[in-house]
């Protein structure tokens, strides 16, 4: 058996050295104010554009049957944008729905009361107007050319969960996309991006790396209602041909033919028909003019007359096809309308006129 080693007091055996550990190298701090190229833009763009972001609360009436009283109470919030020196304020028209009232706050904290001068439902804009200081209104930058591309930097401003003039920044993740929008009808040609977008954000500007208006952030693809980093906005396009027109009107302008169509489709689900039925002709109308037939009374029921079924080179299924078929055409313009009359289809030319 082999004797245990024996160690004097105060001393250790020796042990094998370990090899030594090198000094992590010195990161040299940034100068003073140093900053990306980046992070340089980005601040330049919040500090140009946060002044013509506001915040849009509401109220509305909520009536107490039991104490016999009605009161107004805070229902809401969302963002907005200057638009002009002349006070109009840009939202989505969701922001807006079913107000009492509604008051717009600025950058400085400085709140007015705010009136409703129209709105698109089906693109989802509500155009405001306040009263409000020149000093206040500094308009957006709208671009005079609205080319996109995959990959842009994209800068959202907006109140979030009501924390007011909050940024995020991200990309455009995808361009053309198609969400159903709160008017009924699919909105086209939005725009996707990753910035993240919360509840509070809608009707806020989304923004290029130049502080140009590129969209307005509407909605948000989430499980959970929080952001998960797939938002859509309503491209510039859109909000730069809709808004003048209601600013100048007080309603965008519509296109039509001179027919009277159910918007729910209820007869043309009922009868399992891809189109859109013509329920009655408008006299004096280009419709008319054409030759278009309405639903007939007989003693046997209603008569199908024509039902709509392509505009030019689109085909129209529903109603949100012939709403976009009509969207992007002015008054004036002729196109080959077809619709099915009996077992035949017929190619009518009509003249477009504006519509009420």
């Amino acid at each position: 058996m082999v004797p245990p080693t024996v160690v004097a007091s105060g001393h250790a055996p020796a042990a094998a050295s370990a090899p030594a550990v090198p000094e992590p190298p010195a990161i040299a701090p940034l100068s003073p104010n140093a900053r990306t190229e980046d992070e340089r833009n980005t601040i330049a763009v919040f500090r140009d554009a946060a002044p013509s972001t506001v915040f849009v609360t509401q109220t509305r009436v909520v009536v107490d049957w039991y104490a016999g009283v009605a009161q107004e109470v805070p229902a809401g919030s969302g963002s907005g944008f200057v638009w002009d020196t002349a006070g109009h304020i840009v939202t989505n028209y969701h922001v807006i729905e079913g107000a009492r009232s509604l008051t717009v706050t600025f950058q400085e904290q400085k709140s007015f009361e705010a009136k409703v001068v129209g709105v698109e439902p089906r693109k989802d804009i509500a155009v405001l107007r306040v009263d409000a200081p020149a000093e206040l209104l500094k308009p957006v930058r709208v671009p005079k050319s609205f080319e996109l591309e995959v990959g842009q930097k994209t800068i959202a401003i907006g109140n979030p969960f009501g924390l007011d003039h909050t940024l995020t920044t991200g990309v455009i993740s995808a361009l053309g996309r198609e969400m159903q929008g709160i008017g009924g009808v699919a909105i086209r040609d939005m725009i996707q991006t990753d910035a993240a977008i919360n509840p509070g954000n809608s009707g806020g500007p989304l923004l290029d790396s130049a502080g140009q208006l590129i969209g307005m952030n509407t909605m948000i693809f989430s499980k959970s209602g929080g952001s998960a980093g797939i938002g859509f906005a309503v491209p510039v396009s859109s909000i730069a041909r809709v808004v003048p027109q209601i600013v100048r009107t007080g309603r965008a302008e519509q296109v039509g033919f001179g027919v009277n169509v159910d918007p729910n489709q209820r007869i043309e689900r009922r009868l399992g028909l891809r189109g859109v039925i013509v329920i009655s002709v408008k006299p004096g109308s280009p419709a008319e003019a054409a030759g278009l037939r309405g639903l007939v009374a007989t003693p046997q029921g209603v008569e199908l007359g024509d039902v709509l079924v392509g505009i030019d080179d689109a085909r129209i299924e529903s109603y949100d096809d012939l709403y976009t078929a009509l969207d992007r055409r002015a008054a004036g313009q002729k196109v080959k309308l077809k619709v099915a009359r009996g077992d035949g289809i017929l190619t009518l030319d009509v003249e477009l006129v504006r519509v009420d």
